[in-house]
C-alpha cells in the first residue's frame, strides 16, 4: 500500500461555473523547515514503491528572490525545489524527529535550460526520488542519497544526486560546540560589506547579491545578510548551503561577465561549515581547454570535518578530465564553450585559511538557449 503525504481534499466553494475536482495545497511548512508559508514551494508527497518517492512542487510566475529573467526560471528554483524534499522525506517517510540538523553533505544537479521558460501561469513540477544508501544509528536516520529525476508536464526538466546527513540535538551540539547557539551565532555575523552591481551577477536589486567586491580578479567575498527575509527564513548556526550555492551562480556570472549565461549544472562537496563571525572569501576559475592527456575525473578526498562524508559521483564532472588539468583563461580571452556548448567554472568558498567547497559549475551562453533572448 502506497504511503501518502497529499494533504486532504477539502470540497470546493461554492460558486458560479464549474468547480476543480480538487483544490492545490502546499505542503505543511514546518516539513520543508520554513517559516514564511509563501517560500513552501512543495504541493503533494507519495511514496510509490520502498524508497521511491513522488513529490510534486509549483513555480510561482515571479519569486521574490529566485527572480525569472529574460523569460527564464532561475535555475536555483530546481535546488530549492530539492532542498525542501530532505526535511519532507526525513520526517514523513524515515521517521527523523523534529530538532535533529539536516546537513549537506554532497549536491549535483544538471538540468535543460528550454524547460526553465516561464508562462502565464506558476510551472507545475513533478519529481521522482529513489532513496539508496540508507544509514541508521540506533533505528533513526542518520545518512541517505537521493538520486532525484524533474519533469515539468511529462517534459524532462533535470536530476540531481544529493546526500544529506541528519544529527541529534545533542550529537550536533558536541558536533559545533561554541557556534552551536542559532541566535548568538547570527549576533556575532560581521558586518555586511557593499555588493557589487547587481548587473554584474544577474540580479536586478542590491539586496539579492551575495557577493562583495575585492581589489583581486575575481574575488569577492561573501555577502551574509542575516536578515534576509529568503536565505535566512529562519537562525541558523551558519552560513546555509543555499547562500553558498547561489553565490556560486553568482560568481560565474560576475566571472562571465559580460557574457550573459544561464548555470545549468553543479556538482561540489560541502567539506566544512561556513560561519557567520569570520569573512568567507568565494574564488571563480574560467577553465579553458583540458592540457593533452588529462585523464577522467578522479575523485579526492574531502576533508575530514562536520559536514564530510562519502564521496559524491562523479556525475557529469567525469566526462572531461579533472578541475585541475583544465588551463585558466586568461583575463580578456574568451571564455572556451565545449562541443556541448557549455562553459566550465571552478568556484571555491575559503575561510581562515580553509576550504569549505569546491563547486564545478557549467553555464550555457543565454543567447543559445531557446526563449532566452539575452
Amino acid at each position: 500500500m502506497s504511503t501518502t503525504g497529499q494533504l486532504p481534499k477539502f470540497p470546493a466553494p461554492a460558486a458560479a461555473g464549474p468547480s476543480p475536482r480538487t483544490l492545490t495545497t502546499t505542503v505543511p511548512k514546518e516539513y520543508v523547515h520554513k517559516t514564511a508559508l509563501s517560500e513552501v514551494l512543495l504541493t503533494s508527497w507519495q511514496e510509490t514503491a520502498p524508497d521511491v518517492h513522488t513529490v510534486t512542487a509549483e513555480w510561482p510566475r515571479a519569486h521574490t528572490f529566485y527572480s525569472s529573467r529574460n523569460r527564464l526560471h532561475d535555475p536555483l528554483l530546481l535546488v530549492e525545489t530539492i532542498r525542501q524534499t530532505i526535511p519532507l522525506l526525513s520526517h514523513l517517510a524515515y521517521n527523523v524527529p523534529f530538532g535533529h540538523q539536516l546537513i549537506w553533505d554532497h549536491f549535483t544537479y544538471s538540468l535543460e535550460p528550454d524547460a526553465l521558460r516561464t508562462e502565464t501561469a506558476p510551472t507545475e513540477i513533478e519529481l521522482r526520488i529513489a532513496c539508496s544508501d540508507i544509514k541508521r544509528r540506533k533505528d533513526t536516520l542518520s545518512a541517505l542519497t537521493m538520486d532525484v529525476e524533474a519533469t515539468r508536464n511529462g517534459v524532462r526538466l533535470g536530476t540531481a544526486v544529493a546526500r544529506f546527513t541528519s544529527h541529534a540535538p545533542a550529537i550536533y551540539r558536541r558536533l559545533r560546540g561554541e557556534y552551536g547557539d542559532a541566535r548568538e551565532a547570527m549576533a556575532r555575523a560581521v558586518p555586511l560589506p557593499p555588493p557589487v552591481a547587481p548587473h554584474r551577477v544577474a540580479r536586478a536589486q542590491f539586496e539579492s547579491v551575495m557577493l562583495s567586491p575585492t581589489d583581486t580578479r575575481n574575488r569577492w567575498q561573501l555577502r551574509t545578510d542575516t536578515t534576509h527575509p529568503v536565505i535566512f527564513d529562519h537562525p541558523v548556526d551558519h552560513a546555509p548551503g543555499m547562500l553558498l550555492l547561489e553565490a556560486a551562480h553568482q560568481a560565474v556570472h560576475a566571472a562571465l561577465h559580460p557574457m550573459e549565461v544561464i548555470p545549468v549544472g553543479l556538482s561540489t562537496v560541502f567539506t566544512r561549515y561556513a560561519e557567520l563571525d569570520a569573512p568567507c572569501w568565494i574564488e571563480a576559475t574560467v577553465l579553458g581547454r583540458p592540457e593533452a592527456g588529462a585523464g577522467k575525473m578522479t575523485k579526492s578526498e574531502p576533508e575530514s570535518g562536520p559536514e564530510s562524508g562519502p564521496e559524491p559521483d562523479a556525475g557529469a564532472e567525469a566526462e572531461a578530465g579533472t578541475a585541475d588539468s583544465w588551463a585558466e583563461v586568461p583575463a580578456g580571452d574568451t571564455p572556451w564553450i565545449d562541443d556541448s556548448g557549455l562553459i566550465h567554472t571552478r568556484v571555491t568558498a575559503l575561510q581562515n585559511g580553509h576550504e569549505l567547497f569546491s563547486a564545478r559549475v557549467t553555464a550555457r551562453p543565454l543567447e543559445s538557449v531557446p526563449g532566452g533572448d539575452s
